[in-house]
């Protein structure tokens, strides 16, 4: 598919304008969130695949990515801000069945929309972000506290964006090129799209926000329970196991927390599960939306 034929709508969610790139029409809606530091263009393999099965495919750039607006506040990018984003995205969508799929940082709202709001999507795909609770209880192990540096780093002000920022965002292009397993999968005019993204005036800053906010005023707890809703949602969570940031330990113990749960590992993928392994991601995608045994 051309990524240059798609839709770019403006849609008006809880109380900020979101850039919404959209593909199809219907009352099935399959929205797509990002992670960091990417941006809508992340979906681009899985838009053809949903659009196939029917769905009105959006993917929004998330609150400070792209050309959604870009509040200045630390405050503005809480979790509880984040989730009420997803939720008026739905919302406003009118859409009657609703798949979530979302990867990295979406994920994070994800998890925590399927908890919060359940009566709001119909299944749930989750991609290389495990369930909060999982992921804490690795925290306090050495090895996933140690992949988790750049957390403490981002709550510096400025310097990570001077490092992640300098010569035209050079530092976000590598993010990927340093972490991938298929670098072809991560061309030069792959790259600038996240290099360009990063560019835009206060876009990196915007952008950590979502880690300062995280772990200030009271973010953290709301991340941490101190209890989870045990998801009904039907789930599908996938796993690049060559993902440098978080451990596979990290996936331990969903089922006790997803009810209804299909788990599969992509080996030798890294945390880019969506862009560098498309092709096992819409197989398994497209089974398990259309009913069919899911490959193991």
């Amino acid at each position: 598919m051309d990524w240059a034929s798609v839709e770019t709508i403006r849609v008006f969610a809880n109380g900020i304008s979101f850039e919404v790139v959209a593909l199809g029409a219907g009352d099935r809606l399959a929205l797509c969130l990002h992670g960091f530091p990417e941006c809508a263009y992340s979906w681009r393999y899985q838009f053809p695949v949903l659009a196939r099965l029917g769905y009105r495919v959006w993917a929004p750039n998330l609150r400070g990515y792209g050309n959604t607006d870009s509040p200045r506040n630390v405050a503005d990018y809480a979790i509880d801000v984040l989730v009420e984003d997803v939720a008026g995205l739905i919302r406003a969508s009118g859409a009657k069945e609703v798949v979530l799929i979302a990867h990295d940082w979406g994920g994070i709202l994800a998890w925590m929309l399927a908890m919060r709001h359940p009566a709001l999507i119909h299944r749930l795909v989750i991609c290389n972000l495990p369930h909060p609770a999982c992921f804490l209880r690795e925290l306090k192990r050495p090895i996933q506290f140690l992949r988790s540096w750049y957390m403490l780093l981002f709550q510096i002000p400025l310097l990570p964006e001077a490092i992640l920022g300098f010569h035209q965002a050079y530092g976000v292009g590598r993010m990927f090129l340093g972490t991938t397993r298929d670098r072809s999968r991560f061309p030069k005019e792959v790259v600038d799209v996240y290099r360009r993204n990063a560019c835009r005036p206060g876009a990196l800053t915007a952008m950590i926000h979502w880690y300062r906010a995280l772990l200030r005023g009271g973010g953290w707890r709301q991340f941490a329970g101190p209890t989870y809703p045990k998801i009904e949602t039907p789930t599908l969570f996938l796993w690049g196991t060559d993902d440098v940031a978080l451990s596979i330990r990290t996936t331990y113990g969903t089922e006790e927390y997803v009810s209804n749960l299909t788990f599969r590992a992509l080996p030798g993928v890294s945390h880019w599960v969506q862009q560098e392994a498309p092709e096992a991601v819409n197989s398994i995608l497209e089974t398990w939306l259309t009913g069919s045994p899911v490959p193991k």
